[in-house]
């Protein structure tokens, strides 16, 4: 069963750009992970520092996998510093999700 989760990203100020940058490159990976059906980065509209990934994986395994991969355990290492607040991520079941 499809697992989809969206997780997010408050970076303080003065490190927008550079969560942004290591987002981009996590993303980068993370839509070559064979599991992994959707990987994207969005920007709160509002102009508020703040990104959500929005992230679909074919099951939970590959979102294990994904919790695991070098490039998830690299991106936590360093992005941890430039956050205000640790990230919130929320898994979910899709209801009615169009193709």
């Amino acid at each position: 069963m499809t697992v989809y989760l969206i997780a997010s990203i408050t970076p303080k100020p003065e490190h927008v750009a550079d969560v942004e940058t290591l987002t981009r490159d996590m993303v980068t990976h993370t839509r070559k992970e064979p599991g992994n059906l959707r990987y994207d980065l969005l920007r709160r509209a509002d102009g508020a520092p703040g990104f959500y990934l929005y992230e679909a994986y074919v099951d939970e395994a590959a979102v294990q996998a994904h919790r695991e991969s070098a490039h998830y355990a690299a991106f936590r290492a360093q992005v941890g510093a430039w956050l205000a607040q640790p990230p919130e991520v929320t898994m979910l079941t899709g209801v009615d999700i169009a193709d």
